[in-house]
């Protein structure tokens, strides 16, 4: 988005992705403790459901294009950050995993579960702006076909990479 609208009209929608991190992982710190628990044959199978998700964006990125004609398109908004981050499978399968193997200790403490999920907020909209920023400094070279195939599959093998590592490969 940053690419097409630059960095001063993505913050409502980082916003947005931001807040939902905020309330999912307060809900999936309270939730994964007490599933995983019950069903502890769940975590490898949510591994592998959101590393064929990252396999799926990565092919997405191959296939990505840019237009930069249409001047009258609006940047999405804090609702569509929000519906984004909602509907995200890999965001989670993050969470979820996040609170089953690393911070399950924390979620009896109420205090602790919110400080941590305030946090993690912070750290994704810290990281959403990252990419944003990086999206505005790249656009010049996108007009480019052949730097923007190389730029794609950089992003793609960065996405393979991160899919291997979450069901275990690498």
């Amino acid at each position: 988005m940053a690419v097409l609208h630059g960095y001063k009209n993505t913050l409502r929608y980082q916003m947005g992705l931001a807040t939902v991190v905020f309330f999912l992982m307060l809900l999936s710190g309270w939730l994964s403790t007490t599933l995983l628990n019950f069903f502890p044959a769940l975590e490898p199978i949510m591994r592998y459901v959101g590393a064929g998700y990252i396999l799926y964006l990565a092919f997405g990125i191959l296939k990505a294009s840019y237009t930069f004609t249409e001047k009258d398109v609006k940047p999405l908004g804090f609702v569509h950050g929000l519906m984004l981050q909602i509907l995200n499978p890999k965001l989670i399968v993050y969470a979820f995993t996040l609170f089953s193997a690393f911070l399950a200790p924390i979620t009896k403490n109420i205090a602790l579960l919110v400080l941590v999920s305030v946090l993690l907020a912070v750290t994704s909209f810290c990281a959403t702006s990252v990419w944003a920023l990086f999206g505005v400094a790249i656009k010049t070279y996108l007009h480019n076909p052949r730097l923007k195939a190389i730029i794609n599959i950089i992003l793609a093998l960065l996405l393979v990479y991160t899919a291997l590592t979450l069901i275990g490969v690498l």
